[in-house]
């Protein structure tokens, strides 16, 4: 019984421990730019393993030097409800279950802007229960501490854009050599094309789907 309470108390301390490090965490990214995320370790330690030279390129700009074209294009792809929901969208979730049901196949992911924030900072690409279930708990804290407007800062200019590349400002120069708040519209989504599978993807190749963004968008008024 002893040994119970004991390991119990230990748990307890450890998660509460875990939590307030995320919660200073936060309140940190709230005012300044993260230094590296899970992601960007993991890409290193990946390349290390399989002894590749790893080049990265990242620089963190403010939102407003992110341009309003792939600021949108970002929402339209990834988040058509972001300034709606409180980190998670119950309404795409609930769809994802029923076009799930229609195919009989598994639920497709209908993780939102702040839940893939989360993960990139503090946690990599490998799927785990473990792991979504952390996600799950510190979503709420990143709506409360760090407000849409730097979630989506955060997010534009952390996220993986190719090999190497992180971030708006590596991935408009990489990709088209100019600064993200020159990109238009159509360069925007097909950039915004790109997220989903970052390693594989590119933009010259997004035709359909930068179509499919750029039609969103202007449903959504942009």
């Amino acid at each position: 019984m002893k040994t119970a309470k004991k390991i119990f108390r230990i748990g307890g301390l450890t998660a509460l421990g875990f939590y307030a490090l995320v919660a200073v965490a936060l309140v940190y990214l709230r005012f300044l730019p993260p230094l590296t995320t899970g992601v960007q370790a993991q890409r290193r330690v990946e390349s290390l393993l399989r002894g590749e030279d790893y080049e990265k390129q990242y620089r963190f700009i403010p939102r407003e030097d992110v341009g309003a074209n792939l600021r949108r294009a970002v929402v339209a792809a990834e988040d058509t409800r972001f300034y709606e929901h409180r980190g998670f969208d119950w309404v795409e979730v609930q769809k994802a279950r029923r076009d799930a049901e229609r195919r009989g196949t598994a639920p497709r992911g209908a993780s939102t802007l702040t839940q893939q924030l989360v993960k990139n900072l503090f946690f990599t690409t490998h799927r785990s229960y473990v792991r979504k279930g952390l996600e799950v708990t510190i979503t709420p804290m990143a709506e409360l501490i760090l407000g849409k407007d730097r979630i989506l800062e955060l997010y534009v200019n952390v996220i993986e854009w190719g090999p190497g590349v992180y971030g708006a400002y590596a991935a408009a120069e990489h990709y088209y050599g100019v600064a993200p708040s020159d990109l238009s519209r159509n360069r925007a989504a097909r950039l915004a094309a790109v997220i989903p599978s970052p390693l594989s993807r590119s933009p010259q190749r997004m035709n359909s789907y930068a179509g499919t963004i750029e039609g969103r968008m202007r449903q959504m008024g942009w």
